[in-house]
């Protein structure tokens, strides 16, 4: 598998622009994998509302891990 690295826009509408001539021809009509790398900083509010759903996933799942190991042996730490 070849690499082949540049720099590319995404439209307004989500679309991935492709700089002219930046891949060899012989490569038309194949399937390629792509990996969209992107600078953090640029959409502020996207980013901080991803970190808050990851923020939420994982308290969600810490609490769930937790509670699985939680037995009825376990009451006596309980305050009434």
């Amino acid at each position: 598998m070849k690499a082949y690295e540049f720099l590319a826009l995404i439209s307004a509408d989500g679309k991935l622009q492709l700089p002219d001539a930046v891949l060899p021809a012989s490569l038309s009509n194949q399937t390629a994998r792509v990996i969209v790398l992107v600078n953090e900083s640029t959409d502020s509010a996207s980013a901080r509302l991803t970190e808050s759903t990851d923020s939420a996933s994982w308290s969600a799942l810490a609490a769930t891990q937790f509670l699985q190991g939680y037995d009825e042996i376990d009451s006596i730490y309980d305050e009434s």
